[in-house]
C-alpha cells in the first residue's frame, strides 16, 4: 500500500484514504480517463497472496455486480494492475448511519425514510441470491440530501449453503477473539453465532438490530464483553421498542421485533414483506399530513405563441410542475388528468377549487419566439379568487429549467412549506441540459398519450430524436421503452418491439437509477415478459422513490393481476384511486377484482364510481375511445346492457382495427351474453396483435367464453408462452 499512497494507479490519482476494514482499503480516487470521482477498494498487500482472500475479495465484486439498485453502492470495474488486486465503484459522499443516529434514535419520519430503502436494498439483494451477512450502520451511507446506500458487501455470498467457514475479517470482531465466524459480533444472528448455515433470514434479524439501533439510539441485546453479547443475543428476549419508544407506530415495533426472534422460520417472511409493512406505513403516515396540507391544481399553460403550435410545451411545463409539486411531502396537488380536464375552459377559479377540492390554483402562459421564451404564472386563491403570486420571465429557451424551478420554489414558499434537503435537489432536478431535446421530449408525451397505434409511432420518433440531441436523456429512453412495450402488448408481439423495450429500459436505469419512471418503464417490460419477480422489484423501487407515482401503482397492479394474486392488485388499484381520484381506470378494474372476490357490494359501488368518473371525463373529451369502452364495461356489468353495448359500438367505429379496443370489446359483449359477438371481437384482437395470454387466463370477464371451442382455439393460437 505504501507504494501507491498518494500516487496513481493505473489511470486512478489516489486521493485520500476513506475507509479501512478487513477485507480492504478504500480510496477516494480520480478517474483520469472518465474525469470523474469514484471509491477504489485495494486488497491489501498482507493478504493478497492468500487465495481464500482473493476469492472473497472477488466475491464481493462479484455480488455487486449482480446487483443494479438505487440504493446499493454501483460497482464500476474489478482490476488487477502493478500487482495490486483492486475494484472500483461509486463514491458515496455524506456519513454513515452510526454517524447520524442521535442519542435518543431517529424522528419518526426520518427513520422511515431511511428503513425503508434500506430493507428495499435487501431486499432486491436476496431476490438476486445476495446474502449481505454484515449489515450494520458503520456499512449504510447517508448522503446530504438523505439517500441511502448499503456498503461493504465483503461477507456476502451468493447462491447456495452458507454454512462455509472462511477466514474471519480482522478488524470486524471484537478484541481478542479466536472466533472462525464472520461477520461484526453486535449485529449477528443467533445462527451466525453458533456456526450454524445461514441464508436470507439472517440479514432479518440484523436488520432488526440496526433498525432497532436507528430508533432508540441502542442496540437491543446488552453486553459488555463479547461473551455476555453473544448470551443475549442467542438466549434473551430483545429490549422493548414500545417501551423504549412508545410514541412510534405499534405496526413497525412489530416489524422490527418480529425480525428479532430466535427462530429464522418466525421471521418475516422476507425483506420485500417488510418493505411494504413499512412503505404502507409511510404512506399511511404521508396521507395523514396530506390531508391537512395546502392543496393546488396546475391547470395547462395557454399557449400564447403566434402559430399556437406550443401546446406540447404549455401541458409538459405543467405536468413538470405537478411531478415535482407532488413530490413535497408538504404539498397536497391534483393529478394532471384531473386539471387537464379544465384545459381552454372558462370555469371561474372558484368552481374549479371546488371541483378539485384544493385551495390553490397555478394558472400560465407560455409565448415562444424563436429561441426567446415568455412564461407568465400566476397562483390563485380559489376560494376567493384573489391572486396570492404572479410573475413574468422571459428567458431564452433554455432556461426552461431554471423558469419551472424558480415557479416551483416560489409555490412552496407562498404555501408557506419547509422543504426538506431531498425536496430542494427535486425541485432543482433537470432531465436535460438540452432544452431542444425537452421539447422533442414533451412532444414525444403529448403522442404517447393518445394510447393509439399512430400516436406510438409518432411519440417514438420523438423520443429518438431527443435520444440524438442528448444520450444521456434517461426519460426519453423511459419513453421510447413504454412506446415499445405498448406495440408489443396491444399491436405487433414481435421480438424487435420486446428487444427494444428492454434495451430502452435498461438505458434509462443505467443513466439515472434513482429515477421513478424508468423503474416503472423497466417493471412494465418485465411484466410483460413474464419476469414477474423482477418486476416486482422494479415496481417497489419505483414506489420507494415516488409513493404518489400513479404509473407505478397502476403497472404493478396489473402485473399483480396477470400473476392472479388478486388481494395485493386490489390494494394497489386502491392506492392509485387514492392518488388520482378522478381516473375512471382503477375503480372500474378494482370492480372485477372484488367480484372475482366475491365482494358484490364493493364491486357495485367501484363500478358506480368509475362510470360516473368516466361520464365526467366524456363530457370533455367525447372522442376518447379507452374511457367509452371501460365505462361500457361498468355500464353492462351494471345491467345496463343496452347503454353498455351501444357505447362499445362507439368506441369501435372510432378505431375498429386497434387490437385493445377489440379485446375491450369481447369482454362487452361476453358479461352481455352476446358469446359469438364476442367471440369475433376476440378473434379480430388476436389477429391485429394481442397477444396477452396471461391476461386472458385470468380475466373474468371471459368466463362466458371459456368452454366454447372457439376460445379453446384462441388459446392454441396464442400458445403455451402467450
Amino acid at each position: 500500500m505504501s507504494a501507491i499512497a498518494g500516487g496513481t494507479l493505473v489511470h486512478y490519482r489516489l486521493l485520500e484514504k476513506i475507509g479501512q476494514g478487513g477485507m480492504g482499503v478504500v480510496w477516494k480516487a480520480l478517474d483520469l480517463s472518465l474525469d470523474r470521482l469514484v471509491a477504489v477498494k485495494v486488497l491489501p498487500d498482507e493478504v493478497a497472496g492468500d487465495r481464500r482472500w482473493l476469492e472473497r475479495f472477488e466475491r464481493e465484486a462479484r455480488a455487486l455486480a449482480a446487483l443494479n439498485h438505487p440504493n446499493i453502492v454501483t460497482i464500476y470495474s474489478v482490476e488487477e494492475a502493478q500487482g495490486v488486486h483492486f475494484f472500483t465503484m461509486e463514491l458515496v459522499q455524506g456519513r454513515t448511519l452510526a454517524e447520524v443516529i442521535p442519542a435518543a434514535g431517529l424522528p419518526l419520519r426520518d427513520l422511515l425514510d431511511v428503513a425503508v430503502p434500506l430493507v428495499d436494498a435487501v431486499a432486491a439483494a436476496h431476490e438476486r441470491g445476495v446474502v449481505h451477512r454484515d449489515l450494520k450502520p458503520a456499512n449504510v451511507m447517508v448522503s446530504a440530501d438523505g439517500r441511502v446506500k448499503v456498503l461493504d458487501f465483503g461477507l456476502a455470498h451468493l447462491g447456495a449453503s452458507d454454512g462455509d467457514r472462511e477466514p474471519a475479517p480482522r478488524a470486524e470482531l471484537a478484541p481478542d477473539t479466536g472466533s472462525h465466524l464472520s461477520g461484526t459480533l453486535p449485529y449477528m444472528s443467533p445462527e451466525q453465532l453458533l456456526g450454524q448455515p445461514m441464508d436470507q433470514r439472517s440479514d432479518l434479524f440484523s436488520l432488526g438490530i440496526l433498525l432497532f439501533e436507528a430508533a432508540t439510539g441502542r442496540r437491543p441485546f446488552p453486553g459488555d464483553d463479547r461473551f455476555t453479547l453473544a448470551d443475549s443475543v442467542i438466549n434473551r428476549p430483545a429490549a422493548s421498542l414500545d417501551d423504549l419508544r412508545p410514541e412510534l407506530p405499534h405496526a413497525f415495533c412489530r416489524v422490527v421485533h418480529r425480525c428479532l426472534v430466535k427462530d429464522p422460520a418466525a421471521r418475516p417472511a422476507s425483506a420485500r414483506a417488510m418493505v411494504r409493512e413499512l412503505d404502507d406505513l409511510r404512506h399511511e403516515r404521508r396521507s395523514a399530513r396530506r390531508a391537512t396540507a395546502p392543496s393546488i391544481a396546475v391547470l395547462p399553460f395557454q399557449d400564447m405563441s403566434r402559430d399556437r403550435d406550443q401546446s406540447h410545451l404549455c401541458e409538459g411545463i405543467a405536468e413538470e410542475l405537478i411531478g415535482t409539486l407532488a413530490r413535497l411531502e408538504g404539498v397536497r396537488v391534483a393529478s394532471r388528468t384531473s386539471s387537464f380536464r379544465f384545459k381552454g375552459s372558462t370555469v371561474g377559479a372558484r368552481q374549479i377549487g371546488r371541483a378539485l377540492e384544493v385551495d390553490t390554483l397555478l394558472e400560465g402562459s407560455v409565448q415562444r419566439d424563436g429561441d426567446r421564451l415568455h412564461v407568465t404564472a400566476e397562483l390563485t386563491d380559489a376560494r376567493d379568487g384573489y391572486c396570492r403570486w404572479s410573475e413574468r420571465y422571459d428567458r431564452e429557451i433554455r432556461d426552461v429549467f431554471a423558469i419551472q424551478e424558480e415557479i416551483a420554489t416560489r409555490i412552496a414558499e407562498a404555501l408557506q412549506v419547509a422543504l426538506t434537503p431531498g425536496e430542494k435537489r427535486a425541485l432543482s432536478a433537470a432531465a436535460t441540459a438540452d432544452a431542444e431535446a425537452y421539447d422533442l421530449y414533451l412532444r414525444g408525451r403529448h403522442y404517447f398519450y393518445q394510447y393509439s397505434r399512430k400516436g406510438m409511432r409518432f411519440a417514438l420518433e420523438m423520443f429518438t430524436h431527443a435520444i440524438e440531441r442528448d444520450p444521456g436523456f434517461a426519460l426519453a429512453y423511459a419513453g421510447i421503452a413504454d412506446s415499445h412495450a405498448y406495440l408489443w402488448q396491444n399491436v405487433d408481439r414481435s421480438e424487435a418491439n420486446r428487444l427494444r423495450a428492454d434495451e430502452a429500459s435498461r438505458r434509462a436505469l443505467e443513466l439515472d437509477p434513482e429515477l421513478a419512471q424508468a423503474h416503472v418503464s423497466r417493471g412494465a417490460t418485465l411484466s410483460l415478459a413474464g419476469e414477474h419477480d423482477w418486476a416486482e422489484t422494479e415496481f417497489e423501487t419505483a414506489l420507494r422513490l415516488d409513493s404518489r407515482l400513479f404509473e407505478a401503482l397502476y403497472f404493478y397492479a396489473r402485473d399483480n393481476f396477470t400473476r392472479g394474486k388478486l388481494e395485493r392488485a386490489l390494494e394497489l388499484y386502491e392506492r392509485a384511486a387514492a392518488v388520482q381520484p378522478e381516473d375512471y381506470q382503477a375503480p372500474l378494474l378494482m370492480a372485477q377484482i372484488d367480484d372475482d372476490l366475491g365482494r358484490a357490494a364493493e364491486a357495485q359501488a367501484a363500478r358506480r364510481r368509475g362510470v360516473a368518473v368516466a361520464e365526467e371525463h366524456l363530457k370533455f373529451h367525447p372522442d376518447d375511445v379507452r374511457a367509452l369502452y371501460m365505462a361500457a364495461n361498468g355500464l353492462v356489468a351494471l345491467g345496463e346492457h343496452e347503454r353498455g353495448l351501444a357505447w362499445a359500438d362507439r368506441a369501435l367505429a372510432l378505431d375498429p382495427d386497434d387490437a385493445m379496443v377489440l379485446y375491450n370489446v369481447a369482454c362487452i359483449r361476453a358479461l352481455a351474453g352476446r358469446v359469438e359477438q364476442a367471440l369475433d371481437a376476440l378473434e379480430r384482437a388476436v389477429g391485429a396483435g394481442l397477444v396477452y395470454r396471461e391476461w386472458i387466463e385470468n380475466d373474468s370477464n371471459l368466463d362466458a367464453l371459456r368452454e366454447h371451442p372457439r376460445f379453446r382455439a384462441v388459446l392454441e393460437r396464442l400458445g403455451a408462452g402467450g
